[in-house]
């Protein structure tokens, strides 16, 4: 009993040294190993054993990472203000150079992504924000993922959520809209008179090389105008018009 009692400090360091030795990783998880503060490999998932004191570990997440930019001043190249926030999804793809190059992974490219949707965006006008958000999205995307490949860190998705105006510029787009949509109304009146004119010009043209037709064309009128009884209308009738009719009587 004794004897027993003089290894039990013994056995209880033997089993926490065994204990801090056993390391589990899951399936998306990779561990960065340290020997004496020099790197040694990266391993994982699984069953992991540690030298204390002479090892150390570095969990390292494989998973998708959705970081949310927070809305961020912008200003673009027309000299317009605007609030712009995104979504950023990312990954580790390399463990060792995520714990190495940099001293935190997330943070360093939350910051960048602040700072590159500022620039990105400043070169574009505020209509190219509105209307072109996937070729933007692409554009930043590509500048996030090629400084972010020496931290081993790929950005697989940009995708910006929402651009925000103040109420003067807001009403400012709002007349642009309604001016241009007077403006399209305007061409397209313009268009269909001219079509009109047109056709009224060739049917003017037919009507003079057939007299017969012209003649044709005022009973026709006439016998409309006849059908409508609820008024009274007064219809000029050329005197072309009655020798025609007349003519073959005389003859």
């Amino acid at each position: 009993m004794d004897f027993i009692l003089s290894f039990a400090p013994l056995l209880v360091l033997l089993v926490v040294l065994l204990a801090s030795a056993l390391r589990v990783l899951r399936e998306y998880e990779r561990g960065v190993v340290f020997l004496l503060g020099r790197f040694w490999k990266v391993k994982g998932p699984g069953l992991v054993i540690i030298i204390p004191l002479i090892q150390q570990m570095v969990r390292v997440d494989l998973r998708t990472v959705v970081l949310d930019v927070p809305p961020q001043d912008v200003i673009s190249r027309d000299n317009v203000s605007v609030k712009v926030n995104a979504v950023i999804y990312f990954r580790v793809l390399d463990p060792q150079k995520a714990i190495i190059q940099v001293e935190d992974f997330l943070s360093a490219t939350s910051q960048l992504a602040q700072t590159t949707l500022r620039a990105v965006l400043g070169k574009h006008e505020l209509d190219e924000m509105l209307a072109e958000r996937e070729r933007l999205n692409a554009d930043i995307q590509q500048v996030l993922d090629a400084q972010t490949d020496a931290w081993g860190v790929k950005v697989a998705n940009v995708e910006i959520k929402h651009v925000d105006l103040n109420e003067s510029m807001v009403r400012a787009i709002a007349r642009q809209a309604e001016a241009e949509r007077e403006r399209r109304a305007k061409v397209i009146h313009a268009e269909g008179e001219l079509q009109a004119s047109e056709k009224l010009s060739q049917a003017a043209a037919v009507l003079a090389r057939q007299p017969g037709a012209l003649q044709l064309r005022y009973l026709q009128t006439l016998a409309s105008i006849s059908g409508d009884r609820s008024s009274t209308v007064v219809f000029p009738l050329p005197v072309d018009l009655l020798q025609g009719i007349l003519r073959p009587r005389e003859s």
